[in-house]
């Protein structure tokens, strides 16, 4: 492979600089505006003149709490469930389009892809007329389903190009050995197809802990409703103030488990996305 040149070098740090600012610097600006107090708002400034956490207190202890803390709960609860089970569903299915011949295989994945490029928004009048009728408006299963949609196409797609890649014969050898399909299965592909399986999770979690829009139609009390729909009700300490810094806190707060999770595992993202992705 023919090295780069001393001035391509240069050229692809200051583009990588270029996207790293374009892509940071609307995060840097919720950070700034949630540590503003609301009489700084409206001064221009980039950084707040003088810092201050009154937006956060408001979110954890003051006149957003029980706004902001319920819908924090919802939020970590629905998205956990709802992860859990388009794993496990997809883990069953792409194993089954990746080891199986069966009629109707490439229809199934076509489908997947199908309803993941379906407007959500097309959907939204159904489903709300639907949970109204049988119960699950403003409930954690009347989100968890649909969200089921969003997290299962993409979850399926990324675990059946991993499963492609794993050797067929050593799922063989251990059925020689004497162990059943499932054995085989549970004991020598699984623990294989660990590093697709978890980044596929944290996929299908980023979708279902940043949707808003069956969050905001699919609720009406902080029963069931998500943080990201939550934010649109925020208001201000009166009719004067606005909700400006108290939507920033409550942004960077529910952005802070992404980030970390990211950080954290960023080796076994790289490992799974890369692993499915190359055909050997």
């Amino acid at each position: 492979m023919k090295a780069l040149s001393t001035k391509m070098k240069v050229w692809w740090i200051v583009i990588t600089i270029l996207v790293l600012v374009w892509s940071l610097l609307p995060v840097l600006s919720i950070f700034a505006t949630s540590f503003k107090l609301p009489s700084q708002l409206n001064l221009g400034s980039f950084w707040p003149k003088t810092w201050s956490t009154t937006n956060y207190e408001q979110i954890f202890a003051g006149s957003a709490k029980d706004l902001f803390l319920p819908a924090l709960r919802n939020s970590i609860g629905i998205s956990l469930i709802a992860t859990a089970i388009a794993v496990v569903l997809a883990t069953f299915a792409a194993y089954a389009i990746a080891r199986l011949d069966f009629p109707g295989k490439r229809l199934i994945l076509t489908t997947a892809l199908g309803v993941s490029i379906f407007p959500v928004i097309s959907l939204v009048t159904p489903l709300f007329n639907l949970w109204r009728n049988i119960g699950l408006y403003d409930t954690w299963l009347g989100l968890i389903i649909p969200y089921l949609s969003l997290t299962l196409p993409i979850s399926i797609w990324t675990l059946a190009a991993f499963f492609r890649q794993i050797p067929w014969e050593l799922e063989q050898a251990a059925q020689v050995d004497g162990a059943t399909t499932w054995q085989a299965f549970r004991k020598a592909i699984v623990p294989l197809a660990a590093p697709g399986v978890f980044t596929t999770a944290l996929i299908a979690f980023f979708i279902a802990w940043n949707d808003f829009v069956y969050g905001i139609s699919l609720t009406s009390t902080s029963r069931a409703r998500p943080v990201p729909a939550a934010l649109a009700f925020f208001t201000g300490a009166s009719q004067f103030e606005e909700p400006t810094g108290a939507i920033s806190a409550a942004a960077v707060v529910v952005t802070v488990p992404v980030v970390i999770l990211v950080l954290l595992f960023q080796r076994q993202i790289v490992s799974g996305l890369t692993q499915g992705a190359v055909k050997g």
